[in-house]
């Protein structure tokens, strides 16, 4: 009898599983595009608005997810009704490439002068200490044995 109610229990768990899981998946894509898309009044991430059209952009992103949009077409029709400039990131193509292409250029010209700059003082010539005395070299002797005691 217990056996069987376990099983029973197992399979009920089974079946539940997708359900559950389609629940989670179209919020955890909702957020996803609520965090690639900004509001149009604010400028701020979608997900951190909280001005009356973010609330209707949600409700409409929320609405065509549940119709079974792809978050690509649902970026597509904001896109058209708001502009480009309701994306977080800007478009790879186009002009909107220059905004990934600059400060990767910007990075790889910075490493370009560190690599000279270290190049440069590795090949510097060591300091000549031709130029002290001595008596001096004795000095400072004396004074780093004294500070070893």
């Amino acid at each position: 009898m217990i056996t069987r109610l376990l099983a029973l229990a197992a399979l009920a768990l089974v079946l539940a599983t997708p359900a559950l899981g389609a629940g989670g998946g179209l919020e955890r894509r909702e957020s996803q595009l609520e965090n690639r898309v900004m509001c149009p009044t604010c400028h701020q991430l979608l997900a951190l608005s909280h001005s009356p059209i973010a609330e209707r952009m949600r409700a409409f992103i929320r609405a065509q997810l549940a119709t079974g949009k792809s978050e690509a077409q649902i970026e597509r029709e904001l896109v058209a009704q708001f502009g480009p400039g309701v994306l977080a990131e800007p478009p790879a193509h186009g002009f909107g490439l220059l905004a990934w292409l600059v400060p990767a250029a910007g990075l790889a010209a910075a490493a370009g002068a560190v690599f000279m700059v270290a190049r440069a003082w590795r090949r510097r010539a060591p300091a000549d200490t031709d130029d002290v005395s001595p008596e001096l070299l004795r000095r400072i002797e004396r004074e780093l044995v004294a500070l070893d005691d």
